[in-house]
């Protein structure tokens, strides 16, 4: 399925989030309504015993327009998700895209707790450097919500 999308659109975002179950067709308007104010395509698949959603926003990253739409659209899916109780990392985590959207989900306080724990344990920095937190020696800063 995931390579046939390409039929719609020449570029895919990606993202896999997670609703309660019971919030599955609540996810499935706020997803309809997004793509419709947006003007993209979404196309959402997953694993519904679980409520594991596959979200695709449907683009063309050489239309400048569209694709900055389609980034709008991401950070609204993500917002959805977490006004239903949901979370943003699905079942493949954070990671490096998703960086910048981890406070958004957890907040400032548990956020600088993870920046401590971090530099508690690996105060050089060695460790995976740059995929949570700021490269910059000290991980000061973290990557922020936009």
């Amino acid at each position: 399925l995931s390579q046939a999308l390409y039929r719609i659109k020449p570029t895919k975002i990606n993202e896999d989030i997670v609703v309660p179950r019971s919030k599955i067709p609540d996810m499935i308007r706020e997803l309809e309504h997004i793509a419709k104010h947006s003007g993209v395509k979404i196309v959402s698949f997953g694993h519904a015993g679980e409520g594991n959603l596959h979200v695709n926003v449907m683009t063309d990253k050489n239309d400048y327009d569209e694709y900055s739409r389609a980034k709008d659209a991401v950070d609204k899916i993500f917002k959805a998700t977490l006004k239903l109780k949901g979370s943003i990392t699905g079942e493949h985590g954070i990671g490096i895209t998703k960086s910048r959207y981890l406070e958004m989900e957890t907040g400032d306080t548990a956020l600088e707790m993870m920046r401590r724990i971090k530099n508690q344990f690996d105060p050089n920095n060695i460790l995976n450097p740059g995929k949570i937190f700021l490269d910059n020696g000290d991980n000061a800063g973290v990557f922020r919500t936009p």
